[in-house]
């Protein structure tokens, strides 16, 4: 029996589903097979992007799920993204051709600008060189995607709460969505309220701290690993006879974000979004919250140097 995800209601009226499939690293036919698992399982919301270059695999599923009455495209909220090296208003468009026939669907629910930092890809295609492409272009640029047609819903993704701020000034269209790193060590509650404040969601990658990741050592040897190894995460789980990794979505589900857990395993698929049955209560809250260090895992080191790096702000 399939579950259901509850939704949000984006800031122009469109409904989003409250926990995705992240896709990142999932490739070929195990990359398909993930996203088809997924659709069966009841998720209705997938994430991908130019740059995971999965992009025809992500749609060749989703067709398939449509052609053997599965689903209906309107049932299903479907997000990529515009890599760095197409910043410049004259690339955008192009760009958003190019997803738009990868994944050879009518139209895409979410386009996300992925980062505030311009590049140019260097002639070997292999490299990228940093550039002063100001984002606040390129977001008028894909303000324009919109009169085609083919896409619903604009957002950006890695933004601070000044670069934010810059776009809703400058631009003619808020963004929807601000895709984040936000896990229990990282909960971007300033930013949360930030964007809650300003009616934008707040959609939280690597939710699960990537499980598996080799953790650089602790200095405290009694330190967990893992938020799935905490003391205080396995108690609750147990409370609610739920997983850690339930846990830290429901967890996620409760501060006001949208997590996209990432598998290709078709279980823990299948688990990640059994997440509905259950809600923490405020104190359980403020026990997770107690797990914060604020530890990202995702930095953009090279990118450090660029004016547009995201990551100096205090959110």
């Amino acid at each position: 029996m399939s579950v259901r995800a509850t939704t949000v209601t984006l800031n122009n009226g469109f409904q989003m589903p409250v926990l995705g499939l992240g896709t990142y690293g999932l490739r070929g036919s195990n990359g398909v097979e993930a996203v088809k698992a997924a659709i069966d399982a009841g998720y209705r919301h997938i994430d991908t992007a130019s740059a995971y270059e999965n992009e025809a695999e992500v749609g060749q599923a989703i067709r398939e799920k449509i052609l053997d009455g599965t689903i209906k495209r309107e049932d299903i909220f479907v997000t990529t993204k515009l890599w760095n090296t197409s910043h410049e208003p004259s690339q955008v468009l192009p760009a958003f051709e190019k997803s738009l026939a990868n994944l050879q669907l009518d139209y895409i629910d979410l386009y996300l600008m992925h980062t505030p930092i311009g590049a140019n890809a260097s002639a070997d295609g292999e490299d990228e060189i940093l550039n002063e492409v100001d984002y606040v272009a390129t977001w008028k640029a894909m303000e324009h995607l919109l009169k085609t047609g083919h896409v619903r819903s604009l957002g950006v993704s890695n933004f601070n709460s000044e670069q934010l701020t810059r776009v809703i000034e400058h631009g003619s269209t808020k963004p929807v969505v601000n895709q984040v790193e936000c896990h229990v060590r990282l909960n971007q509650k300033k930013l949360i309220k930030f964007c809650k404040d300003r009616d934008i969601v707040i959609t939280a990658y690597s939710p699960l701290y990537r499980p598996g990741r080799m953790l650089r050592p602790s200095e405290d040897p009694l330190e967990p690993k893992h938020p799935f190894d905490d003391t205080r995460v396995k108690e609750i789980a147990q409370r609610y006879g739920k997983s850690p990794a339930q846990v830290l979505l429901r967890y996620l589900i409760d501060i006001g974000t949208v997590p996209i857990p990432k598998s290709g395993n078709p279980e823990r698929i299948r688990q990640n979004l059994n997440v509905f049955d259950f809600a923490l209560t405020p104190e359980e809250v403020v026990t997770l919250d107690g797990l914060q260090t604020g530890e990202r895992l995702v930095r953009f080191e090279s990118d450090i140097a660029h004016r547009h790096y995201p990551f100096s702000a205090e959110f």
